[in-house]
């Protein structure tokens, strides 16, 4: 869904009506943040296949992980719109270009604050839970090595 807002939001931006240039920002906000944590909920999930293993039973897992798959960005989407509807519109870049014009959050301190710090901090998880299993994959290595040296001898 992302990418077929994304495809399709200049050319829907150039019907210049405000009403559908605050709805496809407001979607196309909202999937692109839902695509980014479901990648951190991806990562938590191989946390939990590779570090934790055994007893790791979640009940109702797939209800939770869809919960907060598209119930984080819709939290964060509907916050921006609560604020202020009119942090969405459509941004002109250049007159002479009619499929110049693009529809998204207009104000930087929005887009930083709802989209970059909330990619940053999905990034900072994924890049522990990457490290983690790093960590504990090469610790069970070390340990297989050290216990066939011990049968060798």
């Amino acid at each position: 869904m992302l990418n077929m807002v994304f495809l399709t939001n200049s050319w829907l931006s150039s019907f210049n009506k405000p009403g559908l240039c605050i709805t496809v920002a407001v979607l196309l906000h909202y999937f692109l943040l839902a695509a980014f944590t479901w990648m951190c909920l991806e990562s938590v999930h191989f946390y939990l296949v590779l570090v934790k293993v055994f007893n790791v039973y979640v009940p109702k897992y797939i209800l939770k992980c869809c919960i907060a798959g598209w119930g984080i960005p819709a939290i964060v989407v509907t916050i921006v719109l609560i604020i202020n509807k009119d942090f969405y519109g459509n941004g002109s870049h250049s007159e002479g270009n009619p499929f110049s014009n693009f529809c998204w959050i207009q104000k930087n301190i929005v887009f930083y604050m709802s989209v970059v710090a909330y990619v940053f901090l999905i990034f900072l998880t994924n890049t522990a839970m990457f490290i983690t299993v790093l960590l504990q994959s090469h610790s069970v290595k070390s340990r297989i090595q050290r216990r066939s040296r011990f049968w060798k001898r």
